[in-house]
């Protein structure tokens, strides 16, 4: 009776084990779905490793990643703040604009893009700042991040706009263009990776000035163009996801400047720019991953100096600790 007891616990307590399945690995992660969108540009090459990996489904950080392209922030910032997306690539002071208006609602992860502007030339008279005095500038971007550099440079070298350097504003960089083309010595400032294209189809513009060797020298930091932002109450939720996407994001920007012909060809394929114009634009573009501190103390700084200048171009007021992640 004992040995009948005892084979029928033994039997209980095998199908108790079966039914439990095999014990989880202490390294098995739960797979969380993540919607990213990005500006197609620079703000958005440094991830197409990342996307081509996902769509090939040979990413290895348990999340299920849904990629959205966009060809303004307007297009991006509504699903931001509704919730329908999680991360986002998007200009640096918008990152501020929306964590103002939505009282803490997204954090920056890191910066994408440094400097990206350029002062470009018909003409061969422009090697220093100082030679912008008296010419006038062509340049697109008014109330938005190449006003609020490009005013910090020329004031910082003495230069007064409206006395010393005129700027005409315009809505489209190919407009900026045009006009420098159609006045020889004329400047225009234009951003990558439209500087690229110019300098193939054109072969009198040159660039003069860098903007970025120019900012890094009077501030002491970098200039910065764009930043990934992720969803406060995402991160507070997922927070070892949002750990992994971010070491994936750097190993997608490490591919993407160290293989330049084989990201050339993925940022074409996805549509971002022309391969050919992506082979010649990527080192100009800036592109990198600042995280933590550093990323903390260069973008407090740049936003201080857009705050000092007009601060409805962050949001009314300077961002609080919480909003770096």
């Amino acid at each position: 009776m004992k040995k009948t007891i005892l084979v029928l616990l033994c039997m209980f307590l095998s199908l108790s084990i079966f039914a439990q399945g095999p014990k989880e690995s202490e390294d098995f992660k739960e797979t969380v779905t993540m919607n990213v969108a990005a500006l197609k540009g620079p703000t958005s090459m440094g991830l197409v490793e990342l996307m081509k990996e996902s769509e090939d489904g040979l990413n290895s950080d348990s999340i299920d990643y849904t990629f959205t392209l966009e060809g303004a922030p307007d297009a991006i910032t509504p699903s931001l703040v509704n919730g329908k997306l999680d991360v986002a690539a998007i200009p640096a002071n918008l990152a501020s604009v929306i964590y103002n208006n939505t009282k803490g609602g997204i954090k920056v992860l890191g910066i994408n893009t440094l400097g990206v502007l350029y002062i470009a030339e018909n003409g061969e008279s422009v090697s220093f700042v100082e030679d912008l005095r008296g010419k006038t500038i062509y340049s697109a971007g008014k109330g938005s991040t190449p006003e609020y550099a490009l005013t910090h440079i020329l004031t910082s070298a003495g230069l007064e706009i409206g006395k010393d350097v005129f700027i005409e504003w315009r809505s489209e960089h190919a407009e900026c263009l045009s006009l420098m083309l159609a006045n020889e010595g004329s400047v225009a400032m234009l951003p990558q990776p439209f500087l690229t294209s110019a300098l193939k189809s054109n072969p009198s513009v040159r660039v003069a000035l860098d903007l970025n060797d120019l900012w890094e020298d009077e501030v002491g930091s970098m200039l910065i163009t764009g930043v990934t932002v992720v969803r406060s109450a995402y991160a507070e939720e997922n927070g070892d996801a949002v750990d992994r996407f971010l070491s994936s994001y750097a190993d997608s920007v490490e591919f993407v400047n160290s293989n330049i012909e084989d990201a050339a060809k993925l940022i074409g394929e996805y549509g971002i720019i022309a391969e050919s114009v992506a082979l010649d634009a990527i080192e100009g573009c800036n592109i990198t991953l600042v995280t933590g501190e550093e990323m903390k103390s260069a973008l407090s700084a740049y936003l201080e100096i857009l705050y000092s200048q007009n601060p409805k171009s962050v949001g009314g007021a300077l961002p609080s600790e919480d909003f770096y992640y």
